[in-house]
């Protein structure tokens, strides 16, 4: 490994000026403010800063090479470290193959006296192995959290020389996520190597190597454990100062890998509406003398769950029931892929979210820069953190457990996941889970998603819950559900749906972790011009019917909400690659007003889990209602409660065409249009919201009474609810007429009434 530094030097130099994005390729307003001077220049680790630290971001020497070479002789220009080769950004826009590993080279500062230098990796995806002055000082493996080495004894007094080796097969057993090797649909462009911070940091001898804390919102206290690495000192003082803004309400002396607990003379919660921090300052003294200072910062909040007065489970913060609504979030750039371009570019993005009204995100299948976490933390934003998934799947379940699930890359021969595959995605949980605990956005842990890798689901189970018992586990995101965690979620495109009254979840948390994805390719900011954009549903033909689709699956999700719905998830951001179906262009392009969005999640946000549910007319959901029915056109006034339609058929709801999603057919309606009547009575006043409960597809006219109530164009994939003027139902006999209209594809109409009350 060794070199001179003359030809370390000599092979190494290539003008700065010589870098610029790769040519061709769509940019976000962030990337032509992007420099090698000032690439991640932020300090990357919000919850225990110093002082004193390098940043190592910018140009490096590369080179890509066959996996098992040794260090080039010749390199093949420079890359814009946190860049990787496959991103714009980087300059260098080259795919790293399964049998190539990448090559990173850079001179280093000199060390300190006294001091000890930690070099810190963010995120480099997937083995790395790195060298300083020719001596290995250390391995990792896994490619999406954080990762030191002390690099002290290696260092020289000057003419310091990094050099990293990094090989990524991107697919098997290892954890890529989204990442294929060709991708396409739901998957993304590979990332390879380095692709967050790289940064040194100066230490003493004796030094603070983190701080855990432990909220109690109910005492208003807060717990520090404080853990030192570095020979301990004699007569050493470590002592905690938490401030809320520049005033102390909260003093101790800890002790080392004890959680020591302290009273806040001012108690502030954390919540979306008030994301309230406290800062902290933790120092290490002998004698009167600092030997190292931190600062960092806390908040109290809890989070759990509740039964509501129907019964069903509800998430809570601080005690209090609270709908989560996010969207499903990829954290894809098209200039970086997963790195952002700057801080301010993944800053605008949890922004926008938060006019859009949304209290939570869904990070999906990424661990992102902590920083991502401390603007979620200091802004109200409650984040479910995926689990990267590994792509071979599945492990052999307990017999009868569970139907076999869509793999996304062949199984091994037998099935079974060996144990070392196993042993690496658990190692790789359990750092995500130490890496963000501390974080106070944090609200539930995915480890699987669509059973994507999913294997020894009671014991991964088992093993999240006791690993952080304070956050819900939702065990497998619209994955194969067993009886482990806390959360049962369904998964259901374009609109949001869920099997209530399945037995299984009764005794879980219920939610929609996926729906949506309605597709709107905005024109000038599209990845490919060409054919393969797409959309859950189809493509709309306006942006108008973009917006009655968004619409119809707010007002459904806000019916499963007063149902046992806890929590729903839109599909998505942004548009990624050839999905197109962001509420922002890829290369973040608004496509709709977030205040429009915002008063959407209003609606969903003050609906109430429980309401009082009083029937005057049945839906089909549960048992066949009788209708009168024709597929003829019928003599005008055929919607007036006189009109004699005894000559018509008779048959139980729904109707339409097998196979129509989200409605049982009971009876077949295949032909063009139908006509449907059905009577109830009502007695006394009206107490409480008249409501339309109805699936259609497609177009549907509804007459109350002779009266027109609703007018609905499109289709449903499950019921909706319409408010209708109460005053419409009369004491007596009603009368509830639907015409509905079938365009193409799958037919159905069925409707009901009820009165709710909060």
């Amino acid at each position: 490994m060794k070199k001179t530094l003359s030809l370390l030097i000599a092979s190494a130099t290539i003008s700065m000026a010589a870098w610029k994005p790769v040519d061709g390729s769509m940019r976000t307003p962030w990337a032509a403010q992007v420099t090698p001077e000032n690439a991640w220049s932020e300090y990357p680790r919000p919850q225990l800063q110093r002082s004193n630290w390098t940043n190592l971001n910018g140009l490096w020497t590369y080179a890509i090479a066959p996996r098992d070479a040794k260090i080039p002789a010749a390199w093949d220009g420079e890359i814009l470290v946190p860049f990787c080769p496959e991103s714009a950004l980087s300059g260098v826009g080259r795919l790293v193959e399964p049998d190539q590993s990448l090559w990173y080279r850079r001179s280093l500062p000199a060390a300190t006296g006294g001091k000890r230098t930690l070099l810190h990796f963010e995120a480099v995806d997937y083995e790395a192995t790195v060298w300083v002055n020719g001596v290995e000082v250390g391995r990792h493996r896994g490619g999406h959290t954080p990762f030191s080495f002390d690099i002290s004894r290696a260092l020289r007094a000057e003419g310091n020389e990094l050099v990293v080796r990094v090989h990524d097969a991107t697919e098997g057993f290892q954890l890529h996520g989204k990442q294929k090797l060709r991708p396409g649909g739901i998957w993304y462009t590979r990332v390879s190597g380095i692709w967050q911070t790289v940064w040194l940091e100066e230490v003493p001898q004796r030094a603070i190597r983190d701080l855990d804390f432990t909220p109690d919102v109910r005492s208003g206290t807060l717990g520090i454990q404080v853990d030192l690495d570095g020979v301990a000192l004699g007569n050493e003082r470590i002592e905690a100062t938490i401030r809320s803004g520049t005033s102390p309400v909260g003093q101790a002396t800890l002790t080392p890998g004890t959680n020591t607990r302290i009273q806040l003379s001012e108690v502030k919660p954390w919540s979306p509406e008030d994301p309230f921090l406290y800062q902290i300052e933790v120092t290490v003294s002998r004698e009167g003398e600092v030997v190292d200072r931190v600062t960092s910062y806390a908040a109290l909040r809890e989070y759990g769950r509740v039964k509501d007065a129907n019964g069903h489970w509800r998430l809570t913060l601080n005690g209090k029931p609270v709908f989560h609504w996010g969207p499903l979030d990829q954290g894809w750039w098209p200039d970086g892929l997963l790195t952002p371009p700057s801080d301010a570019a993944m800053l605008s993005d949890i922004e926008f979210l938060k006019a859009c009204g949304f209290n939570m995100i869904r990070k999906h299948i990424k661990v992102e820069p902590r920083r991502y976490y401390h603007h979620c933390d200091r802004l109200g934003m409650m984040v479910w953190q995926d689990q990267v998934s590994m792509g071979y799947g599945p492990n052999t379940e307990p017999k009868g457990s569970n139907p076999p699930w869509t793999r996304m890359a062949p199984a091994p021969k037998d099935g079974i996941w060996p144990d070392e595959a196993h042993e690496q995605f658990v190692t790789e949980y359990r750092r995500m889970v130490d890496h963000l605990r501390d974080h106070p956005c944090v609200a539930v842990w995915v480890p699987f998603n669509e059973a994507w890798g999913q294997h020894r689901t009671m014991e991964v189970g088992g093993m999240a819950s006791a690993l952080d018992p304070s956050r819900a586990v939702n065990i497998a995101s619209g994955g194969n559900f067993m009886p482990v965690g806390d959360i049962a979620d369904h998964h259901n495109y374009p609109d949001p749906d869920f099997p209530l009254e399945d037995p299984r979840f009764s005794s879980f948390v219920k939610v929609v972790g996926e729906f949506g994805g309605h597709g709107w390719p905005l024109e000038g900011h599209l990845w490919r011009k060409d054919k393969g954009n797409w959309g859950y549903g189809g493509l709309p033909k306006s942006l108008d019917e973009w917006k009655d689709r968004f619409s119809r699956s707010i007002d459904i999700l806000c019916a499963l909400r007063k149902r046992g719905i806890a929590a729903g998830v839109y599909t998505q951001t942004t548009d990624v690659e050839m999905e197109v179906n962001g509420l922002l262009a890829y290369d973040r392009t608004r496509k709709i007003d977030p205040a429009w969005v915002m008063e959407r999640s209003r609606k969903l946000l003050s609906t109430p889990d429980v309401v009082d549910l009083r029937v005057l007319l049945p839906t089909s959901e549960a048992e066949g209602r009788l209708w009168r029915f024709t597929t003829e056109r019928p003599a005008d006034g055929w919607e007036k409660t006189d009109f004699a339609d005894a000559s018509w058929q008779r048959g139980p709801g729904g109707f339409g065409s097998q196979g129509t999603p989200g409605i049982q057919i009971r009876s077949e309606w295949t032909g063009p249009e139908i006509w449907l009547r059905a009577e109830f009575e009502h007695k006394g006043p009206v107490k409480g919201s008249a409501v339309l409960r109805i699936h259609h597809d497609e177009d549907a006219k509804v007459f109350l009474n002779g009266v027109p109530i609703a007018t609905l164009a499109g289709f449903t994939t499950g019921y909706v609810e319409v408010s209708i003027p109460s005053e419409r139902i009369l004491e007596g006999r009603n009368v509830l007429a639907i015409h509905c209209k079938q365009v193409s594809g799958g037919q159905a109409i069925d409707a009901g009434i009820h009165v709710e009350s909060p």
